[in-house]
């Protein structure tokens, strides 16, 4: 049931991480490895299975949302997951991203 937003001591934005934020350019990921760094946890965190089941919901449609900027690989073995990592295009956008504080040095 949907609660009034006054019965919360705070509310947050609802941000994401962009694919040339979240991945290594020179890496490849799959899903549940995904899901866990859209959580700040390390790829290879040990993560109960129930956790990751719904870690795992949250991630897919984050994939889909960006997949303009990310690329995919076929599974390494026939019954293996498929990996995803950042496009290239991706990571050279993001380095004309201006730093924080950087038009700071100009003032």
């Amino acid at each position: 049931m949907p609660e009034p937003k006054s019965t919360f001591d705070a509310t947050y934005p609802c941000e994401f991480y962009e694919p040339a934020e979240l991945f290594e350019p020179d890496l490849m990921y799959t899903v549940p490895e995904i899901a866990r760094l859209l959580q700040g946890l390390e790829p290879d965190a040990e993560i109960d299975p129930d956790t990751e089941a719904v870690l795992i919901d949250w991630a897919i449609p984050w994939v889909m949302t960006h997949a303009e900027d990310i690329v995919i690989a076929e599974p390494l073995s026939e019954d293996g997951p498929g990996y995803y990592g950042v496009a290239e295009h991706a990571v050279d956008e993001g380095d004309e991203t201006p730093t924080a504080g950087a038009d700071d040095a100009d003032a």
